[in-house]
């Protein structure tokens, strides 16, 4: 029984190559899985469930294609996915999960998360991430006309590289004391995010007990998924054609 993890995709429409290998991947080895879990920022930017764009469209019917052939679909919002509501979920035949959430792989305890709230080094992105999680300020933004919801997404996209170009690396990712504290607070053995876009298994050990850091890759230059099977979790990279 395998159940497949990817996150950041970052699905944009000026990136058709992206959602073409990630619609080929749903139609193909997706399908024998017992469960795929998208665990945030599926989309580059999502401007709420009534936006038309045709492209989320194809993505949604993808998804749901996968979910009538009896794999369990799973969605998570991510910081450019917020907005992602239930509407949509239903549209892909998913169930949206909060964040985090714990579960249970192969006889593991699992916590899963998008993981921007573990960079608590980032002190004004956490302010920002407050900010963007607040139901009010969704309610705004709801209510405003897609076109103006559009030119406000462009604008926070150029706000987030001009944030990375200027932050140091060590700041924008995760920080190890809140890592402990999730794992310590939830009493998990597992904990598997996103975000970063650092793949990779890190060992470690909290209070004295062996833990586990999964981190998912983006797919800006090839796929990216974790499979975790009987024989344990591995990172695989998906070449593009």
């Amino acid at each position: 029984m395998t159940f497949l993890f990817v996150s950041d995709l970052h699905l944009d429409p000026s990136e058709p190559g992206i959602a073409a290998q990630f619609i080929e991947f749903l139609a193909g080895e997706a399908r024998s899985a017992r469960a795929l879990y998208v665990l945030g920022d599926l989309f580059e930017a999502w401007l709420g469930d009534d936006d038309p764009e045709p492209a989320h469209a194809m993505v949604a019917a993808a998804l749901e294609s996968l979910s009538s052939s009896g794999v369990a679909v799973f969605l998570m919002q991510g910081n450019r996915d917020v907005m992602m509501g239930e509407r949509f979920a239903g549209h892909a035949g998913a169930t949206l999960l909060p964040d985090p959430v714990i579960t249970e792989i192969h006889g593991e305890r699992v916590l899963i998360t998008h993981g921007d709230a573990l960079c608590t080094d980032d002190a004004s992105y956490q302010r920002l991430r407050s900010l963007l999680r607040d139901p009010d300020i969704h309610g705004r933004l709801a209510r405003l006309p897609i076109d103006s919801r559009r030119a406000l997404a462009s604008e926070a996209r150029a706000g987030s590289r001009d944030h990375v170009a200027h932050t140091a690396y060590e700041v924008m990712d995760v920080n190890a004391d809140a890592v402990a504290s999730v794992l310590r607070a939830s009493g998990a053995s597992v904990l598997l995010h996103g975000h970063t876009h650092r793949p990779a298994i890190h060992e470690l050990r909290v209070d004295g007990r062996a833990c586990r850091r999964i981190v998912l890759g983006d797919w800006h230059a090839h796929g990216s998924v974790l499979r975790w099977d009987a024989k344990g979790p591995r990172l695989e990279v998906l070449p593009r054609g």
